[in-house]
């Protein structure tokens, strides 16, 4: 049975008997079957857990069976199946259907016993990810403060120089790193230009992998190497996300305060869809029971070959997209054209996220910029370019979860 975890404990491959957290419940500080079966730190009955590996229904932190002198714990849990935790001992993490058979074999065994293997390397080249862009950030070696716990618990006393973890922390580095290689390559690029290329030559990733495409992982995944030599690229100005900030609603106070230049004015600028921002993606949010009616703008610059012809070709479901002009012609590098994508469709409602997409293409590059058509409520605030805002509720106890992680506070 395969489970997930970072697991440096090596049992040399020995059986230890196995038990259900259930099934070692510490009445004497309150406990049931119920609480202990999460494994809980002091709900565990320390003369049934010592010497033994533990299945726990839920992730914790495993202090709870570490404390009780247990061996090990096999963790059931379906809602975190893309990243691993370190933890305090050996441990693994299973999915429910898989814990459930673990659970029917202790139930069914005399005498159960089990046994967790050092941890293997699994390369999983379509994990999911975060916009604009998405790098490496799951289950990554990196430096690790010495004076900090390696695992989840917090009284972990073990000092490492490198652990594995994943998140936001470790791909964020990546993608600086990336940042870095194509400025190095491009000294005299802009900020704007350097993500264009980022983004226009990222790894496409499968929207089978998260329901909320491009909301999930932006543009697709970094490909520094292509990035390098994107073709084309969308740059911007600081007068340019000055507009774009008027058009979102900012006034000259609180844009002083983001620019920092006591000249910086919104003048005659209302707010609006700031549809003319030269960004590298095309985001239209329509309000319920309203037709699909969208026009962008966007000019590129030739950082290619001096002499190439792009063909412009765009998609997007349920709706009609053209370009005007479907070619764009260079003749320097430097060179900047523009062309405007005009998107059109039937009244749409409660309609989740359809993707689609702008492509230029030479013959030698792909420049490739995400088309998302989304809805919103009527009369709802929509920011282009950006992501509308989802405010998560909360229900029920906040103790513990059944199959949540981090159960006890």
């Amino acid at each position: 049975m395969q489970g997930l975890s970072v697991n440096n404990f090596d049992l040399n491959g020995k059986s230890y008997p196995l038990i259900w957290g259930g099934d070692a419940a510490n009445f004497s500080a309150g406990a049931n079957s119920v609480i202990s079966s999460q494994c809980f730190d002091g709900a565990m009955n320390s003369y049934k857990v010592k010497g033994k590996i533990v299945f726990c229904e839920g992730i914790g932190d495993g202090s709870g069976i570490l404390s009780a002198d247990g061996v090990g714990a096999i963790m059931a849990d379906s809602l975190f199946t893309d990243s691993a935790f370190s933890f305090p001992l050996s441990a693994t993490v299973i999915t429910t259907e898989d814990g459930q058979r673990v659970l029917d074999y202790i139930r069914s065994t005399e005498n159960p016993v089990a046994t967790i293997l050092v941890g293997e390397t699994d390369k999983d080249v379509m994990a999911p990810y975060i916009p604009d862009l998405t790098a490496p950030g799951v289950d990554i070696l990196a430096a690790w403060s010495p004076v900090a716990p390696p695992s989840i618990d917090f009284e972990d006393t073990r000092s490492v120089e490198y652990n594995i973890i994943s998140g936001t922390s470790m791909s964020c580095p990546h993608a600086s790193g990336a940042a870095a290689y194509v400025k190095a390559a491009h000294p005299k690029w802009s900020a704007a230009a350097i993500k264009s290329a980022l983004m226009t030559t990222a790894h496409v990733l499968d929207p089978k992998k998260h329901d909320e495409l491009e909301f999930a992982y932006g543009s697709g995944h970094i490909n520094p190497l292509k990035a390098v030599k994107p073709g084309l690229v969308f740059d911007a100005t600081e007068a340019d996300y000055v507009h774009f900030l008027c058009k979102q609603g900012y006034n000259t106070t609180t844009l002083k305060l983001i620019t920092g230049d006591n000249s910086s004015s919104c003048g005659r600028t209302k707010p609006g869809r700031a549809w003319d921002l030269n960004y590298p993606s095309f985001s239209l949010a329509v309000e319920d029971g309203q037709k699909i009616d969208a026009v962008f703008t966007r000019t590129v610059t030739n950082v290619g070959s001096p002499n190439s012809t792009y063909y412009i070709h765009a998609y997007a479901p349920y709706s009609r997209v053209s370009v005007t002009p479907s070619t764009l012609s260079f003749y320097a590098v430097g060179e900047k054209k523009s062309f405007a994508v005009k998107v059109s469709g039937p009244p749409i409602s409660q309609q989740p996220i359809v993707s689609g997409a702008v492509l230029l293409t030479d013959g030698v590059h792909v420049v490739r910029s995400p088309l998302v058509i989304y809805t919103i409520l009527p009369g709802a605030a929509y920011p282009s370019n950006s992501i509308p805002e989802k405010r998560p509720s909360f229900k029920g106890s906040s103790l513990y979860h059944g199959n949540g992680i981090l159960g006890r506070n």
